[in-house]
């Protein structure tokens, strides 16, 4: 395989039926260790980072300008810690840094694989709606998150470090980089997203078993917020490459 098609080469657009995002706050210098140099920890009083986990209903899934017919649909599960880049004009991007990728199809393992860094496995998925409620589980990756759809009525979680959801809601995600570091060559992959109509809806949260998150071993994480987006076209751009002088 060609190195470079993982660079994101060419623009990929899709509609996001639902976007389901829980965010998690941990005490900084537990996530420091899992982004690389080129990045720091978007954080909230100095005090708090925030690792995430998005699960996206996609829908028409394709290279951008091709007709939707020719796209796919797929579910998308994204684990990602909150950061910063300062690029070579010395702009300072919010964005994200991807730690784990997994899919319900094999097709979108092979794609996502080819075109870029994120390293996708193919995972069972169930999603289960009851009223306002809707459950998402795997046997597989072993998580089970149960939501209650509700507005703005819905409590921040118990525990959570904002003061309120406006607070919150800059901890939504997605934020409009995604970031990739290749540590051989010093390079900094920056992959933009668009979007349109974007109001994130808080939810409740029922249940949350995630045994990715365990695996991190980090300690005094707290729900932080859970939003959900509904119908919203989206399209990433290109990737465009950084060389990161440290």
């Amino acid at each position: 395989m060609l190195p470079f098609l993982k660079n994101h080469p060419f623009a990929v657009e899709a509609f996001f039926e639902s976007s389901m995002v829980l965010t998690f706050a941990v005490p900084k210098e537990q996530l420091q260790h899992l982004v690389p140099p080129c990045l720091t920890l978007d954080s909230f009083n100095d005090q708090w980072a925030f690792v995430a986990m998005a699960m996206v209903q996609t829908k028409g899934l394709r290279p951008k300008g091709f007709p939707r017919f020719m796209g796919n649909d797929f579910f998308l599960i994204g684990y990602r810690i909150f950061v910063r880049y300062v690029n070579q004009a010395g702009k300072n991007l919010r964005g994200l840094y991807i730690i784990k990728s997994e899919t319900d199809k094999k097709k979108m393992e092979l794609m996502g694989n080819t075109f870029t860094h994120y390293n996708y496995t193919t995972t069972d998925i169930t999603q289960i709606s009851n009223g306002n409620k809707v459950c998402i589980a795997s046997t597989k990756s072993a998580f089970k998150v149960e939501v209650e759809l509700g507005g703005e009525l819905v409590p921040l979680p118990q525990h959570s470090p904002f003061a309120d959801w406006k607070e919150a809601r800059r901890f939504a995600g997605p934020l409009p980089f995604t970031f990739t570091y290749n540590e051989h060559t010093k390079e900094v992959l920056i992959i933009e997203g668009v979007r349109q109509h974007w109001q994130p809806a808080p939810i409740k949260v029922l249940e949350h078993e995630i045994a990715f998150l365990g695996s991190l071993h980090l300690k005094e994480v707290h729900l932080a917020n859970a939003f959900i987006v509904q119908n919203i076209p989206y399209h990433w751009k290109k990737g465009r490459i950084e060389k990161w002088n440290g």
